[in-house]
């Protein structure tokens, strides 16, 4: 732990602006003040805590797009499902989180399905927002006059789909390059949609169609969704001439056109959108993930059969001059291989322009595989520059879903493409043989489900279980991590480690690309080696849900609780393993699970909590605190628990922390308030602290946002009269943050602010060695902590 601190107090004049968060300024405290010694000494306790960091991992999550303004140098922008969106810093070539602000109530709105910039106004961006078109949902347009530094919005009248299938095709929403005041948006199921005031009001362009699907419709389409009006261009090499735009071109997909009663994928006006034409176009029943004018006006069309992301084929690239097509690039399927078209982006005009395609829904490294071709005839003929190419790191994939690829309009050797796991750049892309860098400084975009922390003394500083990527313990907050169950799990599930001997560490997950699923594993050093445990959960296979925990009480003796499962102990690391006397869950499969977690400072006593359920399972029951003086293998229920006002909650906005630092100090959030005991669970205390905001909800049965969702204890600074430092998420006085008490739960002060809300934040785990700090899982964000 005291190399993490120095090196973080070491890296603050080069990493901490790329890592989330504001560079520590002359006139404030240290950064290594802030953090204080490795001993816990030495921290600021006015300001420890309240400013904020992300800690390192680097992309792993998919940016959809990637949006360069078309004359303004280094402006550029990353989109992702999500995780919201990206301003690239070109002072530390890296991008800045820019949607950090988004609060509690919008992370709905946390995934940008399209984002677009004021060709006139290199400080104007708009972000059209929504996560999901089948959720009854509304989208949103986000509006910035400052390159997002801040945001006003606008509802809008039609659905998005930043995470649905189909999410890398657009750009969606475009701005009229000569009367900016002019924007247009292809909506996925409701048609195509046009602003004349800056976003401020919408109408649908009915000339095209008056076609909506109705919204009880939506969720039964495959996928649950439609391709519905891809994108739409402007035919014109002017900008900012006061006269709208006249010639336009919008794309329609197959599965929309046919609802809609069109009879063709590409459609022209020539009146500023007031009457459309059909193009015909060489193939039909395909999708358009982008099309792009090259400055002469030759319009370059990719056409690919399926929807994305990571499209597979048949698949053609055309060129159009307004009247005539040629075929410039095909793919069709083949035995082991089915390649599609994802990314278009050009660059020049006339026979030398330059073209970049990606290739998608193809995978590995190989001689002779596409991934992104690029040609500099204007499509006559084609070079690969990524597969068989210097790639730094050379252990990160960079192919499958390459759904947009970008020429730098200032430098054509500058290309980035995106893939599964964030972006790719190279900057020699005239080379013989490009090299590729993966560009993913402070892209953080994971979906977090559960962390955890050590004692004082361990190795690594947390340990962090995410979706997709798996289970990582972290050993410096400034650096991706390198440990863990690499491969092991898809989505990490739960960790957590031996007080007597943190060493030793048990992970879950699910899937990964090691056979027979493990599903469990144990490390005996920090981390660095893993081995699986040699028998699994009875239901480790049947019950594979997020909603899973594991609590270490000694190396080689576990309890483990999948999602909706009882949980069953070991003794002897997973070579056997027996349920406990607890109860099975009612209504299994509905996101349903035991918390359980071990006393810290008596290992012989075991803690779980069942909160109930959750206000739409008709099947919930009331909450449940159990406790065990055995190791867990027998558990005893408090009589009192739920006749001191715990009430019922979904796993996720419940959350359970014992103090390390006294025995039988235990503390519950139940989704409204705070619960604690002294006695182990056998009695409690509900505090009057943390209040839900009701909202529009106030006649069911669930808050607009919820009181108290997480709870964490840590290291208490010098000076405190509780022996930990008490953290949650929650509602304190009518403001939703982050809250810490020093003082055993009396008083409370925010330590985030609006600026860092993380559309919010789903779990807490206290560091046991630094005052102050505290990790949090942003919404998509990855994971931020406090300094």
């Amino acid at each position: 732990m005291k190399k993490q601190t120095l090196a973080l107090a070491c890296a603050v004049a080069g990493l901490v602006a790329a890592c989330g968060g504001d560079s520590p300024s002359s006139q404030s405290p240290s950064f290594a003040a802030m953090v204080g010694s490795a001993s816990g000494g030495g921290a600021d306790v006015a300001t420890a805590g309240t400013r904020w960091q992300s800690v390192k991992y680097g992309g792993s999550g998919y940016v959809t797009g990637l949006i360069f303004h078309p004359t303004s140098p280094n402006v550029l922008y990353a989109r992702t499902d999500m995780g919201g969106v990206y301003r690239r810093d070109t002072a530390t070539s890296g991008w800045t989180p820019i949607t950090d602000g988004f609060g509690v109530r919008e992370e709905f709105y946390n995934g940008a399905e399209s984002v677009a910039l004021d060709p006139t106004d290199d400080k104007r961006v708009y972000l059209v927002t929504g996560m999901y078109d089948w959720s009854g949902q509304n989208a949103r347009l986000y509006i910035s006059t400052d390159r997002g530094d801040s945001w006003t919005h606008v509802d809008l009248p039609f659905r998005a789909g930043s995470n649905d299938p189909g999410r890398a095709i657009g750009e969606r929403l475009m701005v009229d390059p000569n009367k900016p005041s002019t924007l247009y948006y292809g909506s996925r199921t409701s048609g195509l949609w046009k602003s004349t005031d800056y976003g401020q009001t919408w109408n649908q362009v009915t000339s095209l169609t008056t076609f909506q699907y109705p919204g009880d419709q939506i969720g039964s389409l495959p996928g649950r969704t439609s391709g519905g009006i891809e994108s739409v261009l402007f035919d014109t090499s002017t900008t900012g001439t006061g006269t709208a735009t006249q010639t336009i071109y919008t794309a329609v997909a197959p599965d929309y056109a046919a609802a809609a009663g069109l009879n063709a994928n590409l459609y022209k006006s020539t009146d500023g959108g007031a009457t459309w034409t059909g193009v015909t176009t060489p193939v039909t029943g395909y999708y358009i993930p982008h099309m792009v004018r090259a400055k002469d006006g030759i319009i370059y069309v990719a056409f690919t059969k399926d929807m994305g992301p990571g499209a597979g084929g048949p698949a053609r690239l055309y060129k159009f001059d307004g009247t005539n097509w040629t075929l410039l690039k095909s793919y069709d399927t083949q035995q082991w291989v089915n390649f599609g078209m994802g990314g278009l982006s050009v660059s020049g005009s006339g026979p030398t322009t330059r073209i970049a395609l990606g290739v998608s829904n193809s995978w590995g490294n190989w001689q002779g595989q596409p991934v992104v071709q690029v040609s500099d005839d204007a499509g006559l003929t084609w070079r690969e520059i990524a597969s068989m190419t210097p790639h730094t790191p050379s252990d990160v994939d960079f192919s499958g879903w390459v759904d947009d690829v970008e020429i730098d309009p200032n430098n054509p050797d500058h290309i980035l493409h995106v893939f599964g796991g964030g972006i790719w750049e190279t900057k020699t892309a005239s080379a013989a043989t490009p090299s590729w860098n993966l560009d993913v400084t402070n892209l953080e975009e994971t979906a977090t489900i559960s962390l955890a922390t050590p004692p004082k003394g361990a190795s690594y500083a947390l340990l962090r279980s995410s979706g997709d990527i798996g289970m990582h313990v972290q050993t410096e907050l400034l650096k991706k991590p390198t440990r863990g169950p690499i491969g092991w799990f898809s989505n990490g599930n739960a960790a957590d480690t031996a007080w007597s001997n943190p060493a030793y560490i048990a992970a879950v997950g699910t899937g990964g690309w090691v056979q027979n699923n493990p599903r469990g594993a144990y490390s005996t050093d920090s981390g660095v080696t893993w081995t699986a445990f040699a028998s699994k959960h009875p239901d480790a296979l049947t019950n594979q849900g997020g909603e899973e925990t594991i609590a270490v009480t000694a190396p080689g003796k576990a309890v483990w609780a999948p999602s909706g499962a009882r949980p069953a102990y070991t003794t002897d690391n997973g070579a056997t393993w027996t349920y406990t006397n607890l109860p099975a869950l009612s209504a299994v499969g509905i996101g349903r699970g035991y918390r359980v977690v071990a006393d810290r400072k008596n290992p012989n006593k075991v803690y779980a909590f069942n909160s109930g359920g959750a206000w739409w399972n008709q099947w919930s029951d009331t909450s449940h605190f159990w406790y065990s003086n055995d190791g867990g293998h027998t558990f005893t229920e408090s009589a009192t628990f739920v006749g001191a006002g715990a009430r019922v909650a979904a796993f996720y906005q419940s959350s359970i922390a014992v103090n390390p630092n006294a025995e039988g100090d235990v503390w519950v959030v139940d989704g409204f308030s705070i619960l604690h005991s002294t006695d182990s669970g056998a009695t409690w205390t509900k505090l009057d602290v943390t209040a839900p905001d009701w909202g529009t909800n106030e006649t069911w049965s669930y808050p607009q946002v919820y009181g108290a969702t997480s709870i964490a204890l840590g290291k208490a600074p010098a000076g405190a009269t509780y022996s930990s430092s008490i953290y949650i998420v929650g509602i304190i006085n009518n403001v939703w943050g982050v809250y810490r008490s020093d003082d055993g739960a009396r008083t409370w002060r925010r330590i985030n602010d609006d600026k860092h809300q993380y559309a919010g934040i789903s779990n807490l785990a206290a560091d046991q060695t630094v005052p102050g700090r505290v990790y949090a899982a942003g919404a998509g964000r990855g994971v931020v902590f406090s300094y």
